[in-house]
């Protein structure tokens, strides 16, 4: 291919080296790759920003059925998810952190969804008619767990389904933060998930004399992860017909988010117009 002008979401030099190594190799024998990895990914994060159909992808990147072929083989070979974990245990260590968190907040997100079909079902809390995310991140805002549902799918029942891992996993986790939604019986079944590594949910609820706004300990962090989903148009709803592929987008988003941590673009400063007469001068 041609070199084309870069869009914002595509990687720099040192983001893809990141990653280059992550993606699944071209296999041998056939015809020769016409399309570089590097090409096929940076036209998959432009989808997920952009969050045009797969046929509107430009036309000076791969063509959308190769793109598309890409982004659902890596999704059903777990490939994707493989990505995620190892990319978010360096972004831990980068910030001095365990690779694994002793600590995390839980919460659910509830988006529409389109005529595409599929599994859906109305938030009466939130009314909303479509999906909901259950999300459990850790201090970093980091997604460890993740489960979409239909909307009708409450908090807790959907919380027993993401956190019934914890019994034989994450053996570090021992205290996980959620709101006043999952309280009741949740509380002692998380608490029955390990005998001898105890996990506890805690409650974090908004003051009874506040009003508005109410900026919650340990609370704010999922909420500012979903802000970051809100970010990427294809994530503003849920277009997907598999529940399997919407939480595959959402893992797509966070390898982006976490490259760039890793490896963030280093940004000039401004000049002001006072320093460009100095410079004239």
């Amino acid at each position: 291919m041609e070199k084309r002008q870069p869009y914002p979401t595509d990687l720099t030099e040192e983001q893809w080296n990141r990653v280059a190594t992550l993606i699944p190799a071209v296999k041998t024998g056939g015809r020769p790759a016409r399309y570089g990895r590097r090409e096929i990914v940076s036209a998959i994060f432009y989808q997920m920003r952009g969050g045009a159909a797969w046929r509107m992808l430009p036309h000076d990147m791969p063509p959308w059925r190769i793109t598309y072929h890409y982004f659902r083989l890596w999704r059903k070979d777990g490939s994707w998810e493989r990505i995620h974990d190892r990319l978010r245990g360096d972004v831990r260590e980068a910030a001095g952190r365990e690779r694994t968190p002793s600590a995390g907040c839980l919460d659910s997100q509830s988006v529409k969804t389109t005529d595409r079909g599929g599994v859906h079902g109305y938030d009466a809390g939130k009314k909303v008619n479509g999906r909901k995310r259950h999300v459990l991140v850790d201090t970093l805002g980091l997604v460890w767990l993740l489960a979409v549902t239909a909307a009708s799918v409450q908090d807790r029942d959907g919380a027993r389904t993401l956190l019934q891992v914890l019994a034989n996993r994450m053996k570090r986790r021992r205290v996980i933060w959620a709101d006043g939604g999952y309280a009741g019986a949740l509380v002692d079944w998380v608490r029955s998930l390990r005998k001898r590594d105890k996990v506890r949910l805690d409650l974090v609820n908004r003051s009874a004399h506040g009003k508005g706004f109410q900026r919650l300990p340990h609370r704010w962090i999922v909420e500012r992860t979903f802000g970051w989903f809100n970010r990427w148009r294809r994530l503003s709803k849920d277009y997907e017909y598999l529940t399997e592929t919407s939480e595959t987008t959402i893992r797509v988003v966070m390898i982006h988010l976490m490259t760039r941590r890793l490896a963030p673009v280093k940004r000039q400063a401004k000049r002001t117009r006072k320093q460009a007469r100095m410079r004239a001068f």
